[in-house]
């Protein structure tokens, strides 16, 4: 099958510290797979970053460190495109346009907003409002057919979905209305394992809570260590009663390449201990290839720039075709395509 063919994907993370095994497991091993099938497009979001302030050297510097990670997870700048969402001015030439098809109501309604201007109560910005418009932008820019989402970003999707029909029928249909890419079966769904009830991430306030991709065996062995379960002696697998001990089993699970099946059987003694000491080794041996590729990647800058801007490059040409169309439709003065 050609480029052309292919259907394409967008999908991206933010430059904001460093990725879990959670975004590992449950998105970035998806990416990789998904590279044979799709036409895929990986951004390192920056500008949604700023809707938090950021130190400017660091941020830059989580910048090479996120895209030097996409490389060593397995993303391919033979088969995929792989940029930064600054070094592509249509973003937020989009995203103000389509601010402009997008209600103060639906943007209200906004769970994230809603939770990230608790969280944030002395910097709540209008870019932290208008966050899902630059992301409806990020996705209809490139014609997107698929996104991968979790459970966070359904709202999200739905609103580009809105805004793309909508702006499609007040002129001609110009933007491929996306759908979400659901994770397979498969996927892990890593949680929190000092609070098993809710998904791993990169904010929780403990440390314990998260492991990290470029964590040290040893502090990954250690988290795993003091991994909460419960007082029931048993290992099964009951996502209600035992949230810890089901969580444990699916990292476990995830890293190995076993079922669930197998896992019961594995740890039919009921020892906790064992348990949490396995589930770390099997998730440092899945991330020891990951940390030595992202060491030799990040050494070598220069490449990593070259790969960045050679992304940026095919991005931009896209990008350009998309706002080409754009702003005839809207009436705008016409420009020429790169």
């Amino acid at each position: 099958m050609n480029l052309a063919d292919k259907p394409t994907v967008f999908s991206g993370a933010q430059p904001t510290g460093q990725l879990t095994l959670g975004n590992y497991l449950g998105a970035l091993q998806n990416w990789v797979a998904m590279q044979e099938e799709y036409n895929c497009l990986f951004c390192v979001v920056d500008l949604h970053a700023l809707t938090v302030r950021q130190d400017p050297q660091a941020l830059r510097e989580q910048i090479y460190d996120l895209a030097a990670v996409y490389l060593a997870c397995g993303i391919d700048p033979a088969k995929s495109t792989i940029f930064v969402q600054s070094q592509v001015p249509a973003h937020a030439e989009l995203a103000w346009i389509l601010s402009t098809f997008t209600q103060m109501g639906e943007l209200e309604r906004m769970t994230q907003y809603k939770d990230k201007s608790q969280r944030h109560r002395t910097n709540i910005n209008a870019g932290l409002f208008t966050y899902p418009t630059l992301m409806a932008a990020d996705i209809l820019l490139y014609g997107t057919h698929k996104v991968p989402v979790g459970a966070d970003q359904k709202q999200h999707l739905e609103l580009s979905r809105d805004v793309a029909t909508r702006f499609n029928g007040a002129f001609k249909p110009i933007f491929q209305v996306p759908d979400p890419l659901i994770a397979s079966s498969g996927s892990a769904r890593v949680k929190d394992l000092q609070e098993p009830s809710k998904k791993m991430s990169k904010s929780a306030e403990s440390d314990l809570a998260k492991v990290m991709l470029l964590d040290e065996p040893k502090t990954i062995l250690k988290k795993f260590k003091k991994a909460v379960t419960d007082s029931q002696g048993v290992i099964a697998y009951d996502e209600e009663a035992q949230p810890g001990v089901a969580n444990l089993l699916n990292i476990w699970c995830a890293a190995t390449n076993n079922s669930l099946e197998n896992a019961l059987e594995h740890f039919s003694h009921n020892m906790y201990g064992k348990l949490k000491v396995e589930s770390g080794e099997a998730v440092n041996a899945i991330l020891a290839p990951v940390q030595e590729r992202y060491r030799d990647i990040i050494a070598d800058r220069g490449e990593l720039i070259k790969i960045l801007d050679n992304g940026a490059e095919v991005a931009r040409q896209r990008a350009e075709e998309m706002m080409v169309k754009v702003v005839d439709v809207l009436g705008l003065p016409p420009r020429r395509s790169l």
